[in-house]
């Protein structure tokens, strides 16, 4: 209609989170980030090859053949106001010094844990504790299986009470955007308390 001032409102962008999934080396980020995304998942995997031989740790992964070496990046809507924009840490401790750049801006993390290998996830809790950038401990059930329970997982690594651990499985979706859900549950609570 010619002359009238109605105007369409446009809807407001959604908030945009960025979130890490960090941990050792072989406990399931790729698979993660690969589940959950909404979209086909950026990765940099290369085969493993000699190069890593006597680097990398493959005790109770010998079946892995390929590794992150630099990134892995999904994107996940929780509803039309918030928006995740996943980034997966490599794990091998040569490609390390990426973290700090991969953390910059982020507001949380998703600390993956393998139970069969528990000491390859320290550095990852060590470097979010020492940044006081919050996290949650998703510990990833290989082969679908969880032989321990979260508080014993939660003693065995020595996080305080205020850390969330849940008992997770990297290949499936809902496993996984229940995990960053209760992140983004904690960081809501956090800024609650803040403010």
């Amino acid at each position: 209609m010619a002359g009238s001032d109605t105007t369409v409102a446009a809807a407001a962008p959604p908030d945009t989170v960025k979130i890490l999934i960090a941990g050792g080396f072989g406990v399931g980020k790729t698979t993660m980030v690969g589940s959950v995304s909404e979209i086909a998942p950026l990765r940099t995997e290369e085969p493993l090859t000699a190069a890593g031989l006597g680097v990398d740790d493959l005790d109770g992964i010998e079946h892995k053949r390929a590794t992150t070496v630099a990134l892995d990046f999904g994107r996940i809507t929780i509803s039309r106001e918030l928006v995740l924009y996943l980034f997966g840490t490599p794990g091998q401790q040569r490609f390390w010094f990426m973290w700090n750049d991969l953390a910059i801006g982020a507001l949380g993390a998703v600390v993956l844990v393998d139970v069969r290998r528990p000491e390859s996830s320290f550095a990852a809790i060590d470097f979010f504790e020492r940044r006081e950038i919050p996290f949650v401990v998703g510990v990833n059930g290989f082969y679908g299986e969880h032989p321990y329970p979260a508080e014993d997982i939660r003693d065995a690594l020595a996080l305080p009470e205020h850390v969330r651990v849940l008992l997770c499985d990297a290949r499936e979706r809902e496993s996984c955007r229940d995990v960053l859900i209760a992140l983004i549950d904690q960081l809501i609570a956090d800024a609650r308390k803040a403010g």
